[in-house]
């Protein structure tokens, strides 16, 4: 029997993918809900096989009881596999009954597998999901809104991270503002002139001034940007499902410093689970912060850096300064790869912190914990052997224009370090994310940005470093936790079932002080009679209408937390 960990990975990943590639068997899409899903799917296999084998070594992360001592770790583990895939992706159960063949479906360990899968699923029936409802947008000068390019394309899990709870951090991780100060902070002005010379569409680089032209994005960028990209594309799925593939190279070909070995069936067991906590863990605390600081995509930020530009124009004239913005800018772009004829894209959510930053330094991360690298060691490793292809550049898959990519297969001398900053660093390179949604930097003697991770609290690396630290510490270093009921809460709460609806939304921006005015700053706890709703939360000129928009045709209805069906 093959490794049944390993087995069901690749069944899952091969899940996300065709859940975004059939219109038919669209389920679980975006970033957030295709890594709650694998988050639930590695912790049921987990908890079945130590069920199974049980013992100090393999702490429990929920408590069914077991079945009789004797039965096989193989059939538990795929018992829990199928048994949450079924329930998460629905439309492709012919795929997943196809796949029991080499399992004994009729026996006890089978049989506990699905009740580890149903308790599993059951324990996160209340989260929420991706949808809009009752959200409002902010016209506001550094909020973000709808790619102008793409404009009909909405907003994507607004209230998922303020109103989810997490897999199994100890504690709700937070970052401070971006910089800004109303478009005049040195730092943004910085990273402004950067992602505009480096995230420019190919076409308008010719209008780039002169010195942002001499620093415009390689050849090498431009495929760094598209190589890590996933951005939920047609036969590629999403950022999650890549990390799990690099990560499967290590698990199948590094000694794990606990054994000498290659990892067994049960090292993986434990390696998968954090490494899919982390990044569930990952995208709710990434979402919860992107729509607490609410911040502009560099396509808004550069098209109307002038104060005169943007639906917060003043009527009053203002001197025209057009040195540092462009109101004709485009972005490289997200790509649309297989989709010919559709647009690159920036993604329909927040800017900070960058989701690719945060889910990629949470995997990577804990699986160099898990490898014996030290929790706070930010230098290189020797986690990758050989290269590592990513699908965008597989030598089949195309771009938007209809033109295969080229096989590219890349090494990374510096192991899953290097992963963590090339990862994070590529967005920049598509024209979609600010350095700083990456991580804090500073400028060095050739006036290059580079990375400054002392200051975790700024971008989705640290955020991602943290995560990983917290949720291999709280396990202690044996397997994820559960994060407790009563800590960590979402910054929303779930209504009651069958409760009234309240008049107005508590909007994500408004909770915890991030972006609107009024509120504290973010990183200072509000108390609970400072927490207002929205109606508070607006500054005193202008009305309510003027400064936000319904994301949603349905615009008083409340989150019910509960996924739809």
């Amino acid at each position: 029997m093959p490794d049944s960990v390993l087995f069901w990975n690749a069944v899952a990943l091969e899940a996300d993918r065709v859940s975004h590639s059939d219109p038919d068997k669209r389920e679980q899409n975006g970033p957030t809900l295709s890594s709650r899903a694998l988050a639930i799917v590695h912790l049921a296999m987990y908890d079945a096989y130590a069920g199974i084998v049980g013992g100090g070594l393999f702490p429990r992360y929920l408590n069914p009881a077991p079945p009789p001592a004797g039965t096989g770790t193989g059939n538990a583990v795929a018992g829990a596999a199928y048994t949450t895939l079924v329930a998460l992706y629905k439309a492709q159960k012919d795929f997943f009954d196809a796949q029991l063949s080499l399992f004994n479906t009729a026996g006890p360990a089978f049989n506990f597998g699905k009740t580890v899968g149903n308790a599993l699923l059951n324990l996160r029936a209340s989260d929420m999901d991706a949808r809009d409802c009752g959200y409002r947008f902010s016209f506001n000068r550094g909020r973000h809104r709808v790619d102008p390019d793409n404009p009909g394309q909405g907003f994507y899990a607004p209230y998922y991270g303020a109103q989810t709870r997490g897999f199994a951090i100890s504690v709700r991780h937070h970052l401070a503002s971006p910089p800004f100060n109303k478009g005049t902070d040195p730092k943004y002005l910085q990273a402004l002139k950067d992602v505009r010379a480096r995230g420019i569409r190919p076409d308008l680089t010719g209008t780039l001034p002169a010195a942002l032209f001499d620093r415009r994005r390689s050849g090498l960028e431009t495929l760094i940007g598209i190589y890590w990209g996933y951005d939920g594309a047609n036969r590629l799925g999403t950022p999650p499902r890549l990390y799990n593939q690099i990560i499967r190279k290590v698990a199948m070909n590094v000694n794990n410093p606990t054994t000498g070995q290659i990892n067994g069936e049960g090292e993986n067991a434990k390696l998968f689970a954090f490494v899919n906590a982390a990044m569930a863990d990952a995208g709710i605390l990434a979402w919860e912060q992107k729509y607490c600081h609410d911040f502009w995509r560099p396509i808004l930020g550069i098209r109307e850096h002038d104060e005169n530009l943007g639906p917060r124009a003043p009527h009053t004239g203002l001197n025209v300064n057009f040195n540092d913005g462009d109101p004709g800018w485009l972005p490289l772009g997200a790509q649309s790869t297989n989709s010919p004829s559709m647009k690159n894209f920036t993604p329909n959510f927040p800017a900070y912190p960058s989701g690719h930053a945060t889910f990629g330094a949470a995997a990577f991360h804990i699986t160099r914990i898990f490898y014996g690298i030290a929790p706070n060691n930010k230098a290189d490793d020797n986690l990758i052997p050989g290269s590592v292809v990513s699908d965008e550049f597989n030598g089949g898959n195309r771009d938007n224009n209809g033109t295969v990519r080229p096989r590219h297969t890349r090494f990374f001398p510096g192991g899953l370090w290097n992963m963590i900053i090339e990862n994070a660093t590529s967005r920049v390179f598509l024209g979609v994310h600010w350095i700083f949604d990456a991580f804090d930097f500073t400028q060095d003697q050739n006036g290059d940005l580079v990375p400054d991770l002392t200051n975790e609290n700024i971008g989705g690396v640290g955020l991602g470093l943290r995560i990983a630290r917290d949720i291999f510490a709280t396990g202690n270093g044996l397997a994820p936790k559960m994060t407790p009921l009563n800590v960590a809460v979402p910054p929303i709460g779930t209504p009651p079932p069958n409760s009234p609806m309240p008049v107005a939304c508590k909007q994500p921006s408004s909770v915890q002080g991030c972006a609107d005015a009024g509120i504290a700053p973010a990183g200072d706890a509000l108390k609970p009679e400072e927490k207002g709703t929205v109606q508070d939360a607006f500054p005193p000129t202008g009305s309510e209408q003027d400064q936000v928009q319904s994301g949603s045709q349905v615009q008083d209805a409340y989150p019910s937390g509960i996924s739809e069906k």
